[in-house]
């Protein structure tokens, strides 16, 4: 066997040893499970606070639903600046959002607000206020 080829060898199995001494032993069952996935399409707020992301020109989550009052924080997680304008130009608009911004907005009447990206009109969520 050629010396880097032995080196490498004993670096996997090093790797793989140090892995399988980490398996095993005690379990803590204090330890919290793992929180489910979150929802791409659909998410309502559950007492957590709410938010949306802006990411790769798309709002995520796609429709949220939140109740009465509570906050909506808007990030913008995407290469470029973005808004989140109402569909009817008065409920709620966070202007230009750059990169890495959040705006948070509240909505108080219960209703499906409908809205978009007036920089990227393409762009459409959809926020039911219960």
């Amino acid at each position: 066997m050629r010396p880097h080829h032995l080196i490498s060898s004993l670096v996997v199995l090093a790797a793989a040893a140090s892995a399988l001494a980490g398996c095993g032993g005690e379990s803590d069952a204090s330890a919290p499970a793992p929180a489910p996935p979150a929802a791409a399409a659909e998410s309502s707020s559950g007492g957590n606070p709410s938010a949306v992301k802006v990411d790769d020109f798309k709002f995520t989550p796609a429709t949220l639903t939140v109740k009465s009052g509570d906050g909506i924080a808007v990030t913008n997680d995407d290469s470029t600046a973005h808004t989140a304008t109402a569909d009817d130009g008065k409920a709620f608009d966070t202007g230009a959002l750059d990169p890495g911004a959040t705006q948070t907005i509240t909505l108080d009447k219960p209703g499906t607000y409908p809205f978009h990206c007036s920089i990227h009109p393409f762009m459409k969520g959809k926020i039911v206020v219960g």
